[in-house]
């Protein structure tokens, strides 16, 4: 984003899952657990139950396989950039791939779809173009950004003017 872009900038909102551990948190688990499980397993191979040694390496693989795709997922984001011009869309998926979308803010319609015993969906709006976003976000959430996005779109389209003839004397 140029200088200039960064100046007209009118809102911003960076939307990221929840992650309730880092990276190296999630390493320390995986090694812990998995020394634990192998300690197990070496337990019951030592009085004979040597079966058991296979279905805990199993368990090791399944266990390992689900903990580092959740981690891959922290990689998933979506940026919110309005602008006088544009409304910016910028998602980023799990494997990293980045998409953007390009919205006019002079159409663009916030709406919260309702679904029955689900969370809303959040989506915008524009000539024909729909795009929905914070999908990682709870209903609550996804209700602030919608009020904060439309405050935000209403000032654009209703810009207050300062008028020194105007004023009270």
């Amino acid at each position: 984003m140029s200088p200039t872009e960064r100046s007209e900038l009118l809102f911003e909102a960076m939307i990221v899952p929840n992650r309730s551990m880092s990276r190296r948190g999630w390493y320390w688990l995986i090694l812990g657990l998995l020394g634990a499980m192998g300690f197990t397993a070496l337990r019951f191979s030592l009085i004979g139950a040597w079966p058991v040694v296979v279905f805990a390496v199993l368990e090791m693989g399944l266990f390992l396989t689900l903990c580092l795709l959740h981690v891959r997922s922290t990689r998933q984001m979506e940026l919110l950039l309005l602008t006088p011009s544009s409304l910016r869309v910028i998602q980023i998926d799990p494997k990293g791939q980045r998409s953007e979308r390009q919205l006019q803010p002079g159409w663009l319609n916030v709406i919260l779809e309702e679904r029955a015993g689900r969370v809303p969906a959040l989506v915008l709006s524009s000539h024909g173009q729909h795009a929905e976003i914070a999908r990682a976000l709870g209903e609550a959430a996804k209700r602030e950004l919608a009020a904060a996005l439309e405050q935000a779109i209403h000032t654009l389209r209703n810009p207050t003017f300062d008028n020194p003839q105007l004023r009270d004397a």
